[in-house]
């Protein structure tokens, strides 16, 4: 029963941690990539961040849909990283 208990912790904080990190890179990543096309910087925030949300949903109903919560975890995490590196990198050329 007590694994059981910590594989539903770990998914919940796949939801959520790991939620956060994947949609606040998404929203950074595409709202630089917005910001450097023909789009303005207003609607540029504005169509990365309410597309941030829609991924914060779908990690949280991915971390609750796999198979196990290294799965989930991998899941979440792999994309998340791929994504704040790109932002970082988008943002040092940035500069």
């Amino acid at each position: 029963m007590g694994r059981y208990r910590w594989a539903v912790a770990s998914r919940a904080l796949a939801a959520t941690a790991g939620g956060y990190a994947l949609s606040s890179a998404t929203a950074a990543g595409l709202g630089l990539v917005l910001a450097r096309s023909d789009t303005s910087s207003v609607d540029a925030v504005l169509w990365a961040t309410m597309l941030a949300f829609v991924v914060h949903a779908v990690a949280a109903l991915w971390a609750f849909g796999c198979a196990s919560a290294l799965r989930a975890w991998l899941g979440i995490g792999i994309p998340a990283a791929l994504l704040g590196g790109a932002a970082l990198a988008l943002r040092g050329a940035a500069a």
